[in-house]
């Protein structure tokens, strides 16, 4: 038996959680899959995996064995493109994990170069707004935006975006501008409901700083959800240029109290502690902060 082919695969059933996924992203059979697994327990002698109505779960030592095999199969990778060379294509899969909307927004769109300047690379992007395991998910990077509570985090920082007060027109139009911070105790907020103080505010000019509490009747889990109601004119909402950046530039969004600032969030490429990001995951990571630079180039 291949002991790497059969890493390679045992990873891909514990990724997909099933023998049939893992046989058509593999191009081959469903029975060699699970012959190849059968026999990883036999010469391991212990079993690796437990069918449930979930699908296929990984035992406690099925657990260790895939984080270990995982980063045996990383380190094989990096140890070929070596040997090709820094011009070598990026090959296997990567999986990245995101926020929703700053995802959609931003990430996905320029996949296709990434993937076109590396053809034998096969990528699955999770999005999701909670911040999951990445060893338990087999992530290899994962994007992440604001502070990093966790300090044993192998992470680093791509991009910073300034914080704004935004409107619709439309908002503006009926409810007035804002002429300091203090105004805003007056007006509609639309308050991101996840995390703690996501409603209150630090504004700076000068030497003058201010604390001000957003207050609104809506309050909205999903940064989707965020957009659509400031869209709609439901009221303001204080986050970054990166949510509204293409409406700002349009017209239908507008920023105000421009002359007073907000700590900036920053974007972060997180990667599993205790192992070396990988060559596809430094990689992704490089692109990223290049299309982010880019894209605050264009907006100024």
């Amino acid at each position: 038996m291949d002991r790497l082919a059969a890493m390679e695969t045992f990873v891909r059933v514990v990724e997909t959680g099933s023998f049939s996924e893992t046989a058509r992203q593999m191009r081959i059979g469903q029975p060699a899959i699970s012959k190849t697994v059968a026999q990883l327990e036999e010469r391991l002698g212990v079993k690796l995996l437990l069918r449930s109505t979930r699908g296929l779960t990984p035992t406690e030592s099925g657990q260790s064995f895939y984080e270990r095999a995982k980063r045996a199969i990383d380190e094989a990778d990096e140890a070929d493109l070596a040997a090709r060379g820094a011009a070598a294509s990026l090959s296997g899969r990567l999986r990245v994990s995101a926020a929703v909307t700053f995802a959609s927004l931003h990430i996905v769109p320029h996949l296709p170069a990434f993937l076109s300047a590396h053809p034998e690379l096969e990528m699955e992007v999770i999005l999701d707004d909670e911040k999951i395991d990445l060893i338990e998910e087999g992530i290899d990077i994962s994007l992440r935006m604001g502070d990093l509570a966790d300090s044993t985090l192998t992470a680093r920082k791509l991009a910073q975006a300034r914080r704004l007060v935004i409107g619709a027109p439309s908002y503006f139009k009926h409810a007035g501008i804002p002429a300091s911070p203090e105004a805003l105790a007056a007006h509609e907020a639309v308050v991101y409901a996840k995390g703690a103080g996501r409603d209150v505010w630090k504004f700076r000019k000068g030497d003058t700083e201010t604390t001000v509490t957003m207050k609104g009747r809506l309050r909205v889990s999903a940064g989707e959800g965020i957009r659509a109601a400031i869209l709609a004119g439901m009221g303001i909402t204080v986050t970054s240029e990166w949510m509204f950046s293409r409406e700002l530039a349009t017209g239908e969004a507008r920023a105000v109290l421009t002359d007073w600032t907000i700590p900036p969030i920053d974007l972060w490429a997180v990667f599993p502690t205790g192992r070396v990001a990988s060559a596809k995951a430094r990689a992704f990571a490089n692109f990223v902060e290049e299309q982010m630079a880019l894209a605050s180039k264009l907006d100024l």
